[in-house]
């Protein structure tokens, strides 16, 4: 008799007999590939990575935050949420989309940290309060600070979804009555990769998740720990209004005739020229449109303490952002960090795709 405990199945087991084609698995990770800014050449290397993979345990903790960021991930469509959760992930824990309530929820996170410790991945959304010890927000009896410091103990990494999570958000906004905190200022012993934005992209959420997945490591990040494929480049950089912006022609209101011919916003406060996010490219909506593009500036939600630099109208050479010459000196500067640790991280890379 053979006593040896059977392995889980790996994901090209289980997807194999599951009835998924090879043809439909190559598609999906072309998908990633392309969303994280990697050749075509490392599709196959994807696929053959998560062939051999196991299902990868994943809690997602929610804080001080207003679910935006969960209703955001449950609308990506390449790679798609279900096809993370049905076919990848194992989502162990997250009070929206989990079925069981109450006692069960908070037992089955504790059998998933045991079962999995030192090799689940944390998702995080919302702030953490600390003031008055961090009674502003409980869950189970537990404050969020005792519950994210207790599950990041056996964590192998962690991701924070959303401003909120990443720098602070709303939450942290002046008066702060509640001391709200993000999750790099409480744990520091931990990998961590931040996806900001109010909410931020799905495409963006799933493409990290896809890629730990794939390498068992984050991915290339910028300064402020943002995954460089998406973050590398400025909304204005990127932005189809960039010409008339350069030819000096600006919208002077929301109904003026440089509105109506689709010019620059900047004069009217957008934020995009000190704003790092993939909006103009990835989009929204199945990559139908962004802000900028149905007539709105760039609030500039996917950077630190955002909401406290002043109007959202009000154009960034009046405002607490710094004159233009400054803006463009940080911007500079921020992309050299960040290509600095983007070249690193793809040495990693490359070096494991090459053992794989």
């Amino acid at each position: 008799m053979n006593d040896k405990k059977k392995l889980p199945e790996t994901l090209g087991e289980e997807l194999s007999r599951r009835g998924m084609s090879r043809r439909s698995f190559l598609k999906f990770c072309t998908a990633v590939a392309s969303a994280m800014a990697l050749p075509a050449s490392m599709a196959p290397v994807m696929a053959e990575a998560l062939a051999r993979a196991r299902r990868q345990s994943v809690i997602w903790l929610s804080f001080q935050e207003c679910t935006g960021c969960v209703e955001s991930i449950t609308r990506s469509y390449a790679p798609s949420i279900e096809s993370l959760i049905f076919d990848f992930i194992s989502l162990d824990y997250q009070h929206t989309l989990q079925a069981a309530a109450g006692h069960q929820v908070e037992e089955a996170r504790e059998i998933a940290m045991k079962e999995n410790w030192g090799k689940y991945l944390v998702v995080v959304d919302g702030s953490i309060p600390l003031k008055d010890d961090g009674v502003y927000s409980t869950v189970a009896g537990e404050t969020n600070l005792q519950t994210l410091k207790h599950v990041a103990e056996g964590a192998a990494a962690i991701i924070t979804v959303g401003t909120c999570a990443a720098f602070g958000g709303l939450p942290k906004a002046n008066p702060n009555p509640t001391g709200a905190a993000a999750v790099q200022d409480i744990i520091t012993d931990k990998p961590i990769i931040n996806v900001p934005g109010c909410p931020p992209i799905p495409e963006v959420m799933t493409g990290v998740i896809a890629n730990f997945l794939t390498f068992g490591d984050l991915p290339p990040v910028d300064h402020l720990k943002r995954p460089l494929a998406f973050f590398g480049d400025s909304i204005h950089d990127r932005c189809y209004r960039r010409t008339f912006y350069d030819q000096g022609k600006f919208a002077k209101s929301f109904d003026d005739e440089g509105a109506r011919n689709g010019w620059c916003l900047y004069e009217l406060g957008c934020k995009g020229p000190t704003t790092y996010n993939a909006c103009a490219t990835v989009k929204w909506n199945q990559g139908l449109t962004f802000p900028i593009q149905s007539g709105h500036g760039c609030i500039g939600c996917s950077e630190p303490d955002f909401w406290d630099k002043g109007s959202f109208y009000a154009p960034l050479s009046t405002g607490q952002w710094g004159s233009a010459e400054g803006i463009a000196a940080a911007a500079v500067a921020g992309a050299a960090v960040g290509i600095g640790v983007a070249a690193m991280s793809r040495a990693k890379q490359k070096k494991t795709s090459e053992q794989g």
